[in-house]
């Protein structure tokens, strides 16, 4: 027997910071939400609201981000711990994962790390295969984020900023796209056990010409036919920035669709 939760909101400590978290409760099959990069839990609302009732929701800022605390340490180890923190604080056993964009990539790793504690995954334009950074490009990726940096206050509230230095935005993003890396990221893609769905966004991308993004996209060709248990959904006219504000529709019927395998 399913005991009901209760809603819940409030917020987790974990290492020196504190996160914002949101819980529907109620007894459905538990759904966690892991953002975009700079990205806040507001930005899943429409997912939230389109699946409805029947599923217990879990929204929650990450570091730095929404409303929740600074800290020392924003590594994508980080990222995983708050997930862990989340998870553990608020009971939560065998949840769907749903991230986008650095979120899914958040999603893909946790799930290969705990197959037994994971239900399902769904990877909403993130997680993709893209080639290795050279030295040259990272340094211009520090000196890009260095000149955008007295900007960041306004792009903030946009989620296109968190409360980070510029060098801390920059770190960010070269780690992401070192995991990103084929050797680094197709080992992770061939662990998942659990049932995944991609939802693909189409053209390109703040930073990113549609040529770039559609290639990072058939990258995951060779993971798919390695892994039967990894699936595209849908492939929705919205682009990587606006798809769960255009084609939130598709990203909840691919939950729909993992709670139908279970």
């Amino acid at each position: 027997m399913t005991i009901e939760q209760p809603a819940w909101t409030g917020m987790v400590s974990v290492d020196d910071t504190a996160l914002a978290v949101t819980d529907t409760g109620g007894t459905g099959t538990p759904v966690v939400y892991l953002n975009g990069s700079y990205a806040s839990q507001k930005d899943w609302r429409r997912v939230v609201t389109d699946l409805g009732d029947g599923y217990r929701h879990i929204t929650f800022d990450e570091r730095a981000r929404g409303k929740s605390k600074t800290a020392t340490d924003y590594s994508f180890e980080a990222c995983l711990r708050d997930l862990d923190a989340v998870l553990k604080a608020r009971g939560v056993e065998r949840p769907i994962l749903v991230g986008w964009s650095y979120g899914a990539l958040i999603a893909m790793h946790w799930a290969a790390r705990n197959p037994d504690r994971v239900q399902a995954v769904v990877s909403v334009d993130g997680a993709l295969p893209s080639e290795w950074l050279d030295d040259a490009t990272q340094e211009q990726i520090r000196k890009l984020f260095r000149r955008l940096g007295p900007i960041f206050p306004i792009c903030r509230p946009l989620g296109l900023a968190a409360r980070m230095s510029a060098v801390q935005h920059a770190e960010i993003n070269i780690e992401l796209n070192q995991l990103c890396a084929p050797a680094a990221l197709d080992p992770v893609c061939d662990q998942v056990t659990a049932p995944t769905r991609y939802v693909l966004a189409t053209g390109g991308n703040l930073g990113a010409e549609a040529k770039v993004m559609e290639q990072l996209r058939a990258n995951l060709d060779p993971v798919i036919a390695r892994n039967p248990n990894i699936q595209i959904s849908a492939k929705v006219p919205s682009n990587h920035s606006k798809i769960l504000r255009n084609d939130f529709g598709a990203v909840a019927n691919a939950v729909r669709e993992t709670v139908s395998l279970g």
